[in-house]
């Protein structure tokens, strides 16, 4: 429900003092804001309209600056499509309430990036608010610095989640180039009854075990294992996970590039024998629905990716949903460790025109109700800021979305123990962002599987080109090392 004048004519806290916990509107709760930005009315959070189904309700709070005219907001279309319905009218409905004209346009993930290019090129963006799912640090220069928003955030919400801090922070220029409120973790997804009779009854835990068991899987039952090495935002993610787990990494600690070593050649070794062994040449021209999409018609064994595919899955074939169990990051000869699967950076162009007001505040809105994000997700976003979301570890104990058994996404719950940022162990800089762009850790790796190159020839192209990227960034300020 969409109230246009909530107050009736009355103050606002008059009206919540005549009303109570019982009215149109319950208050229920406050904080403190941060000085430079509160107005004496804007510490008291209401119910703008009630959840249906088990869904959290929507909050409100007064914006803490005023805010008017159009809000035009681009961003992806949504691996499980409820969250998109729910969106919209979020969105709507905040505008009506504060005044913003709000317009939505979803696009495939895969246009986002070049959309996002081109309107930051063109100095005239045609959107005010942009968002996508991986980190665009790479177009700092041209973005607002959400420095002040992340502090208001902070100052109501408590601290952000380190992933995502440095998912969105630059500490060369102390810029907050994104605001990334909320992330998705990037477990494995396998199907049981393929890895019990390959002798895995419980999945793969480490990449010894998913050579094994993927490899007995395709030669005895002929299924195949689906983790790319094309240039879509999937195949970045696995092959950073596997670098990492082998005790490797782009850049280190002080941003200084040590791609080229022992433990990524290996991981490139690797990662050749896991093709010869269990995969097939189109893993080298997916998209980044393709391993969804395998997954969902009952024709991969084991691929790395969120919960979307089997969210899909229930609704399209719920017999192969019910065969689909995760695990958390494979275990390597150095650790354990994961890319976040999708993380939100929020990006306002710095650019006149733009209602840079409207968009900060409407992310402390979504911020506020990211409760509400993630059950309309079906519980596919997660939050940086815990205490949004109190129910989450309840309903990843019994998924409310029909899981059986409803203890499924359970291993979800520790995912903040093996998930990290891309730039691991350094932030992701504008350099990790064009080189996340440009998918040079994904080529690398399918040139070595395809024979192409020896994987030592691959790892060193690829060091090639990060280091003209690295060079250009740091000699603009905006990268260490």
């Amino acid at each position: 429900m969409v109230l246009k004048d909530p107050y009736g004519g009355l103050t606002r806290r008059d009206f919540i003092k005549r009303v109570g916990a019982t009215g149109a509107f319950a208050v229920v709760g406050s904080s403190a804001l941060l000085a430079a930005c509160g107005s004496g009315d804007s510490d008291t959070t209401v119910i703008l309209s009630g959840g249906t189904g088990g869904a959290p309700s929507t909050k409100f709070r007064e914006p803490t600056t005023s805010v008017s005219g159009d809000l035009k907001i681009l961003l992806w279309s949504h691996f499980v499509p409820a969250h998109d319905d729910w969106f919209d009218g979020f969105a709507k409905e905040w505008g009506d309430q504060v005044g913003v004209n709000v317009t939505v346009d979803h696009i495939g993930v895969g246009d986002v990036p070049a959309a996002i290019a081109g309107e930051i090129a063109s100095g005239n963006p045609e959107h005010d608010l942009l968002q996508y799912i991986a980190v665009q640090s790479q177009h700092e220069p041209s973005v607002v610095d959400m420095t002040d928003l992340v502090k208001e955030a902070e100052s109501r919400y408590g601290t952000m989640l380190e992933l995502t801090r440095k998912s969105s922070f630059n500490p060369n220029t102390d810029k907050f180039y994104a605001y990334a409120p909320a992330w998705v973790p990037d477990p494995g997804d396998y199907r049981k009854s393929l890895w019990t009779t390959a002798g895995f009854p419980d999945g793969p835990s480490t990449w010894d075990e998913l050579l094994t068991g993927g490899s007995d899987i395709f030669a005895n039952q002929g299924v195949q294992m689906g983790i790319g090495m094309s240039q879509e935002i999937d195949s970045n993610m696995a092959g950073r996970a596997l670098m990492w787990s082998y005790g490797a990494s782009i850049q280190d600690e002080d941003e200084k590039i040590v791609l080229n070593s022992d433990a990524t050649i290996a991981a490139v070794e690797y990662m050749k024998e896991l093709f010869e062994n269990a995969m097939t040449p189109e893993v080298f021209a997916w998209g980044a629905a393709s391993n969804n999409q395998g997954l969902i018609a009952g024709e991969l064994s084991y691929i790395l990716n969120s919960i979307s595919a089997y969210r899909s899955a229930q609704d399209v074939n719920p017999e192969v949903a019910a065969d689909v169990f995760f695990t958390p990051a494979l275990e390597g000869p150095a650790t354990a460790l994961a890319a976040q699967h999708v993380l939100y950076n929020w990006l306002v162009p710095d650019f006149s025109g733009v209602n840079g007001d409207a968009a900060q505040e409407f992310l402390l809105h979504y911020t506020e109700n990211l409760a509400s994000a993630t059950w309309h997700s079906k519980l596919y976003d997660f939050p940086a800021f815990d205490e949004r979301v109190p129910d989450l570890n309840d309903w990843l104990d019994n998924d409310p979305f029909g899981s059986q058994p409803a203890t499924k996404l359970q291993v979800l719950k520790t995912s903040t123990d093996w998930a990290t940022n891309i730039g691991h162990p350094g932030p992701a800089n504008p350099a990790i962002g064009q080189v996340f762009g440009e998918a040079i850790i994904p080529v690398m790796f399918a040139e070595a599987a395809q024979g192409n190159k020896t994987p030592a020839e691959a790892v060193a192209e690829a060091e090639s080109a990060i280091t003209a990227i690295f060079d250009d960034w740091r000699g603009r300020g905006l990268v260490g090392g």
